[in-house]
């Protein structure tokens, strides 16, 4: 796609509001009151703090609320030792980092459990406000850092994918028309979107040749009839909504609330600068992109380009 950079940098710009990052959730365990309230306040500032008073109900909380970053828990507690909860939470959350919090000098619990993988560290009770702060801090940190390089790898291997659809695509096919489904298909599955479309160009105009996939099957179209599309092929640019109920000239146009599309991205597949095609990514719900996403959207539209260009020669 021509112009790249300059539309990478105007859609950092308008990703800017959408990728402030929440404050990371935190699960505090322990069965004394006091303690537990102690622990609250501590991280209450810098984290969304989740409370249990026992690791029974600390299971519950996350099969309720999910994925949390840290999990800190107390070691002596009844019914369950804070090993042993932790050793639950691992299959299900294996990302999670965990601390145990121990008044006692359980070692050979202790060892067992951080050889296992199970615990990050261990903090001796009672214990200093300052250095247990520093320690979740630390833990934090450890639990972003692994998820950024789980997206990595995620990007990394849908690029791969992509690539590969689109290189065997255009060795296999014998017209045009017959790249347009299995692209947007590979499109739809990378980025995790209710439906795509990949439609021809004429013109400035939206032609009747087209391929898509949609999650739940049949998918209507009604590009022809969409600003953001119009925009998008007069343009040459990427438009993106990614929250169509609080954009004021999307909200209540009625594809969108017929069709229950809340987040739509609209790519322009250009060669030479001509808009040769238009690849419509739609999801029923609102939606975030983050920087490393939107390159991997560019790089593909050129791959798009290049796999129809091919076909159109063939």
């Amino acid at each position: 796609m021509d112009n790249a950079s300059l539309e990478i940098n105007t859609e950092r710009r308008q990703l800017k509001t959408l990728e402030r990052p929440k404050k990371l959730k935190i699960l505090v365990v322990d069965d004394e009151p006091d303690n537990l309230d102690l622990l609250y306040r501590t991280f209450r500032r810098d984290f969304q703090v989740l409370k249990a008073d026992s690791g029974m109900n600390a299971l519950q909380m996350l099969a309720d609320e999910g994925e949390v970053a840290v999990i800190i828990s107390d070691q002596r507690m009844p019914e369950m030792k804070g090993t042993e909860f932790l050793s639950k939470t691992v299959p299900q959350f294996p990302d999670t980092v965990r601390i145990i919090l121990t008044g006692f000098t359980d070692i050979e619990d202790l060892v067992e459990a951080i050889n296992a993988g199970q615990v990050y560290k261990y903090i001796t009770k009672p214990w200093d406000p300052g250095e247990l702060k520093a320690v979740v801090q630390r833990a934090a940190e450890t639990y972003d850092l692994l998820k950024q390089r789980t997206e990595e790898l995620r990007c990394a291997n849908a690029q791969m994918a992509l690539l590969t659809v689109l290189v065997e695509v255009t060795q296999a096919a014998n017209s045009l028309e017959a790249t347009l489904q299995p692209i947007a298909t590979a499109f739809s599955k990378s980025f995790g979107s209710d439906a795509c479309i990949l439609q021809l160009v004429e013109g400035n105009s939206l032609s009747t040749t087209q391929g898509y996939y949609g999650y739940g099957g049949t998918v209507e179209n009604w590009l022809a009839q969409d600003p953001l599309v119009s925009e998008a092929i007069a343009t040459g640019q990427v438009k993106i909504c990614l929250n169509v109920l609080k954009d004021q000239n999307l909200s209540g146009v009625a594809h969108y609330q017929n069709s229950g599309v809340q987040a739509h991205l609209v790519i322009p597949i250009s060669y030479r600068n001509k808009v040769m095609g238009l690849l419509s990514l739609q999801w029923k719900h609102p939606h975030t992109l983050r920087e490393d996403e939107i390159k991997l959207i560019h790089l593909s539209g050129q791959l798009v380009a290049i796999a129809l260009t091919s076909s159109h020669c063939a």
